[in-house]
């Protein structure tokens, strides 16, 4: 492919040393990092489980190929965010320019270090993720599943790496760098025979192969297809999107010190002119209006906050989809029947992931030395800037969210719902507050990302997930009482109260004793 051996085995050498060098403890100093391979071994563990989730497709829809094609499917959902929120920074990193650009390294080299840097990590997830599955498939319909299963897995992730991978190239090369924005795919389970049509069911026409007389006519030819597609991904994008990829790398360091150009200027100063008048409205200390406002233009600038956030939008409704079709019915009759459900109390309480994300992210920077500030100012209480951050965050990102939300839940389930919106809106809010309270004391981008990319975020967020889930549970025990629902809005905003109070009145005293816990 036009690389250099030598150098792609250095330059990936280096790579996974400093992997290994990272520390695994949630905010902790470098000095008090523990063994990876123990973090490794986590993440692995936590995939198998995971695993355990997509084997019912397999165990419980009698069509091979269909149940294969929603089982790749949801791989593929997987993959995909996977890489673009734990891995986009790696594919458009640009400190490599300060050593690796300074050499004679050709762009084929550098892209090709990068995709195997990424795909190395993908193994570590999925080999354990696809493990029940396999397991399931040769107890199912015997040793020939189990021989075939690894080949349309490994066309699997070579086709969504390279497809991810290939959209990253053809953005930095169509448009600006500001202008990035992570494109995700919405995927709607509305037909079988669309399903065709769809890189999953090529995978899983490859069934054929060893049981030929059990699958619906014509999937040998989407088999193929299955095999041409990460052949044809890899030519194009190494041959095609790759090259001036290190000059595009270059260039993006550039665009980011030119966002403040004429035309941005004019739309950054309407824009500070609402984000002032929200900054004095929603909070009354001046300390309170700073972290406000820093928190507000920080995320409008980071990209790589942007890259991070941007994606939990997108896990709400897919996941809710995914929900709604489990039953195995058209999907015309799933909307009709959804009035008398409950499952718009799942859709509220699944907003709380976009307001969990926005505050772990928050916190973080790679210029966290700039953190100094803080102490250099007389301030007597930190927590007046963390709330103002809070603020920040629960207005621009949850809020929105969550307002569409409850649009989609009234034109469904009508006005009655409105109590329920509001309960709802309280006990995210109230879980939010908590978790800032007991986990997040920490100032606005005062923090290195010193989490590893796997196991160890997956489990904190399953831990924070119990939490709306005990709520939402209370929430739904009280479903058909409209007085129990009100004393249950009434309790959980006098806790919002008490919470909030206890995080605003942060002293410096606080934030030492957690540091030290």
């Amino acid at each position: 492919m036009g690389a250099d051996t030598d150098q792609l085995r250095a330059i990936l050498e280096v790579k996974l040393k400093l992997d290994d060098r990272k520390p695994v403890s949630f905010g902790k100093q470098a000095k008090q990092k523990k063994n990876r391979r123990f973090s490794s071994g986590l993440a692995m563990f936590i995939s198998f489980f995971t695993g355990l989730i997509y084997i019912f497709p397999l165990a419980f829809i009698p069509d091979r190929v269909l149940s294969l094609s929603v089982f790749f499917t949801m791989f593929l959902f997987l993959l995909t965010f996977t890489l673009i929120t734990d891995f986009s920074n790696v594919l458009i990193d640009t400190r490599d320019k300060y050593i690796v650009l300074l050499r004679p390294v050709n762009d084929q080299t550098l892209f090709l270090s990068r995709m195997l840097h990424i795909f190395i990590y993908l193994f570590r997830i999925v080999l354990p993720m696809s493990l029940p599955a396999w397991i399931t498939l040769g107890i199912i319909d015997g040793w020939r599943a189990a021989v075939w299963f690894p080949f349309p897995l490994l066309l699997l992730v070579f086709t969504t790496l390279f497809l991810v991978m290939g959209v990253y190239l053809l953005m930095l090369r169509l448009a600006s760098a500001e202008r990035f924005k992570d494109i995700l795919g919405y995927f709607q389970l509305k037909d079988f025979l669309w399903t065709r049509y769809f890189p999953s069911y090529w995978l899983a026409s490859t069934w054929s192969w060893i049981h030929p007389h059990s699958v619906p006519p014509g999937s040998l030819y989407f088999s193929v297809l299955a095999v041409l597609l990460p052949v044809i991904c890899l030519w194009v994008t190494v041959r095609w999107l790759a090259p001036q990829f290190a000059a595009r790398l270059g260039g993006l360091d550039a665009s980011e010190g030119n966002e403040h150009s004429a035309k941005a200027s004019q739309q950054q100063v309407k824009g500070s002119n609402w984000m002032l008048r929200l900054a004095t409205g929603l909070n009354h200390r001046p300390e309170a209006q700073a972290g406000f406002m820093m928190a507000w233009l920080q995320t409008a600038r980071s990209r790589a906050f942007k890259m991070k956030i941007y994606p939990m939008f997108a896990y709400v409704p897919i996941y809710f989809v995914y929900l709604m079709t489990m039953d195995k019915l058209p999907l015309k009759e799933v909307y009709a029947g959804l009035r008398d459900t409950s499952k718009h109390l799942v859709l509220l309480y699944m907003s709380c992931v976009v307001v969990a994300s926005a505050l772990s992210l928050v916190n973080i920077s790679e210029q966290y030395k700039a953190a100094w500030i803080y102490y250099a100012v007389p301030l007597s209480t930190p927590g007046a800037i963390m709330a103002g951050a809070f603020k920040a965050m629960w207005v621009k990102y949850f809020l929105p969210f969550f307002a569409v939300i409850s649009v989609f839940v009234l034109v469904i389930w009508g006005l009655p719902a409105i109590v329920d919106i509001l309960l709802a809106l309280t006990n995210v809010t109230l879980f939010a507050i908590f978790i800032a309270r007991i986990s997040g004391r920490k100032l606005p981008f005062s923090q290195i990302d010193q989490m590893n990319s796997g196991g160890s975020r997956f489990l904190r967020g399953l831990v924070m997930l119990a939490i709306p889930g005990t709520l939402g549970v209370g929430h739904y025990l009280a479903l058909h009482m409209v007085w129990l629902k009100l004393l249950y809005l009434v309790l959980s905003a006098i806790m919002v109260w008490l919470v909030w109070d206890s995080y605003a009145n942060t002293k410096w005293a606080d934030m030492k004793k957690e540091e030290l816990a």
